[in-house]
């Protein structure tokens, strides 16, 4: 379920329209630096330094991603430390006599943080002797009942969840207890023709679930399939105002240009407040601690003070799994996460420095970057913007970025829909990921699978896979002389 957490798209009323952070001075001087490239010729003013003054100029190595921002101080990089042995750390069955780290499951998907984000990259899907840690089925249907339309209409729940099998398919269990069931895809082998009679390759994937322990699905239950995203640069992404987001939507396509992103608005169960959704493949979630959180429950199967379930994704028909022990410790609090596993958590995740880019004056390179432009590319993967003055981190006020997203929902076409509606989000559109970092992926990972369940085997795969909104882009990609279509894949490999 997605719980109260995060309330359904709705208006943005609480939403500035402008940016309030800044003076009119700053305000022109934003504008100036964010606006779109037009001299190809030269790379622009700090392209480099993509995470801004926090980027990392370390070797890009598998490690690339799992730096500390260059520029937090001494004392947080011991916070940033800390906060990565609670990242890694292996919780356990309950009880055991290791009091600090029990409480798995009963059923999960991952003993720990970093079995998901393996060096702090992206997931890939089962592939030969691989499991599927890092890729797992999201579990959701429409409402049936006038109950459940109301509580998707109030912002209660974003959609709901299977009645047996809750949000996700956990595959994994403790002893004495049986997994949900095991994932199952099938690939059919599609040919694209390119500019130049050059054939590619794409996989169609079908998703389905074998051995369910618990009866069947509700037959409503849609299969989404997810990767795990990287983790750079999340703490930027959180201080980007929420108004230079609301500017790039456009969902009515005002200006018929095809492209008609559109925000998550959230509901913040706290204050009231609506906010903007900009994490998650459907920017469900606004805050990277209530994403730990969130992880933490259906992933893992661990409690906090955010997500207060230490039975994680169990759902009430499991009687079974909700009847066994939990990790709870009174004299630690009364959550298996509490606090301060939550904060450093979330400074870990908050503080991951983006790569410093390569080559950026190679002259394909630079080729590679307009044709970026010129096919359409940068109207969802928006280049650059500033962050907030006020953000609470001060590593991360007023930095230029380069994360290479609008944050917003696009309709990306009946090939790469899901069916699975997220709060704003239909079952066709998806958040625009962010691309820095996306050409260390084979570096620090040790694979090139891309797109939202890791069904594009490389750059070009991914970028033949857009459609809707993106199909014009996709097309005039097809349509290019091959040393431009390769001069883009050596710019996105740069990043």
């Amino acid at each position: 379920m997605m719980a109260a957490t995060s309330g359904l798209a709705g208006s943005a009323e609480t939403i500035p329209a402008v940016r309030d952070d800044l003076t009119p001075k700053d305000l022109k001087r934003v504008q100036a630096v964010t606006r779109p490239a037009t001299d190809f010729s030269k790379p622009e003013d700090f392209e480099t330094m993509q995470g801004g003054a926090g980027t990392s100029k370390k070797l890009p190595n598998q490690d690339a991603f799992s730096q500390p921002a260059a520029n937090i101080t001494f004392e947080e990089q011991g916070t940033f430390k800390l906060g990565n042995g609670m990242f890694r750390k292996v919780w356990v069955t309950a009880p055991t006599s290791t009091q600090a780290s029990d409480g798995l499951g009963p059923l999960f998907n991952a003993r720990a943080c970093q079995s998901c984000h393996l060096k702090d990259g992206r997931g890939h899907p089962p592939e030969g002797a691989a499991d599927a840690t890092s890729m797992f089925l999201r579990l959701a249907r429409d409402a049936s009942t006038e109950e459940e339309r109301k509580s998707l209409a109030d912002g209660v729940l974003l959609n709901l969840p299977d009645p047996i099998y809750g949000t996700q398919l956990q595959d994994l269990a403790v002893p004495g207890l049986d997994a949900e069931g095991k994932m199952r895809i099938t690939y059919e082998e599609m040919p694209v023709m390119l500019e130049g009679g050059e054939t590619v390759s794409l996989r169609k994937p079908t998703y389905a679930i074998d051995d369910l322990a618990y009866g069947p699905l509700h037959p409503d239950t849609t299969l989404s399939p997810r990767v795990t995203p990287q983790m750079i640069g999340l703490g930027l992404v959180e201080d980007i105002h929420p108004a230079d987001l609301l500017a790039h939507a456009d969902p009515d396509d005002a200006n018929s240009d095809g492209i008609s992103g559109k925000a998550q608005i959230l509901r913040d169960p706290l204050s009231g407040e609506t906010r903007v959704g900009r994490f998650g493949w459907k920017a469900q979630e606004v805050f990277i601690r209530r994403q730990s959180a969130d992880a933490f429950a259906g992933d893992i199967g661990i409690s906090s003070p955010d997500a207060p379930r230490p039975f994680g994704d169990c759902t009430e028909s499991q009687t079974k799994c909700r009847a066994l022990p939990n990790g709870i410790q009174e004299r630690l609090g009364k959550d298996e996460a509490p606090d301060p596993i939550m904060d450093l958590v979330t400074f870990y995740s908050q503080n991951l420095a983006v790569p410093a880019r390569r080559d950026v004056g190679d002259a394909q390179v630079l080729r590679g970057k307009q044709v970026f432009y010129e096919t359409g590319c940068a109207s969802c993967h928006m280049p650059k913007f500033v962050t907030r003055r006020d953000a609470p981190n001060k590593a991360h006020r007023f930095q230029l970025i380069w994360p290479y997203s609008d944050f917003l929902l696009h309709d990306m076409g009946e090939g790469l829909a899901d069916g699975q509606k997220v709060g704003a989000a239909t079952g066709m559109e998806w958040r625009t990921p962010p691309l820095w970092g996306i050409g260390l992926t084979k570096t620090v990972v040790g694979h090139t699978f891309f797109l939202h369940d890791g069904r594009a085997r490389n750059l070009t795969e991914a970028i033949l896979w857009h459609g809707g909104e993106a199909q014009t882009a996709r097309d005039s990609y097809a349509g290019l002389l091959k040393e431009d279509r390769d001069a883009l894949v050596r710019f996105l490999e740069s990043l």
